[in-house]
């Protein structure tokens, strides 16, 4: 599967389900923690820098991003979670939009999690895994950051979180560095199967 970089959009980024777009694609969440690399994903996904902004302050995104790339799909840019700086009462808005798009999102096929490869998973991670397998929705996890791990040790991480995550042996798993994009056609791959 290719993008046209030049036809990748930002659709609209909504609040409440009366705002998601009705595009007749399939959709393609992202989830993770806050600051795990989701935009620098979408971007090199996408093939386009800054088709999502990348930030160095992490909870930045408090909307659900869709994001059309090239007819083929809608990327959904989910809040990134964990975040403790925002208020109780925010964060407990967010979940409540996060948890009724994921449950009840017909034209949803598949959640990336992005997990960083550096770290085992967080409480957080864990906790959104278990969530996506018990609403069956189709999860693919993306293990970023691995340019900064010695390439002899990534498996090694990959082990602690599919240990930690008790990860389901259909559910794949990919090391992933948007700076050098080593297993980007893999990704393409697997994420072709749900569009």
């Amino acid at each position: 599967m290719k993008i046209n970089p030049s036809n990748v959009d930002i659709i609209i980024s909504a609040v409440s389900k009366e705002q998601y777009p009705e595009t007749g694609l399939k959709e393609i969440a992202l989830s993770g923690r806050s600051n795990v690399g989701k935009s620098s994903f979408i971007n090199a996904i996408c093939g386009r820098k800054g088709v999502a902004r990348t930030s160095s302050k992490p909870g930045k995104t408090i909307t659900l991003n869709f994001y059309n790339a090239d007819n083929k799909f809608v990327f959904v840019d989910v809040p990134g979670y964990g975040y403790a700086k925002q208020s109780k009462s925010e964060r407990e808005k967010w979940g409540g939009m996060i948890e009724g798009y994921l449950k009840n999102r017909e034209t949803l096929s598949c959640v990336v999690q992005l997990i960083d490869l550096r770290h085992p998973p967080t409480n957080d991670d864990i906790a959104m895994y278990d969530f996506l397998k018990y609403y069956e929705l189709p999860v693919i996890i993306v293990a970023t950051k691995s340019d900064k791990i010695a390439r002899g040790k990534i498996q090694k991480h990959i082990s602690v979180i599919k240990r930690e995550l008790e990860m389901e042996p259909e559910d794949q798993i990919f090391p992933f560095s948007s700076v050098d994009k080593v297993k980007l056609p893999e990704i393409m791959t697997a994420l072709q199967k749900f569009v």
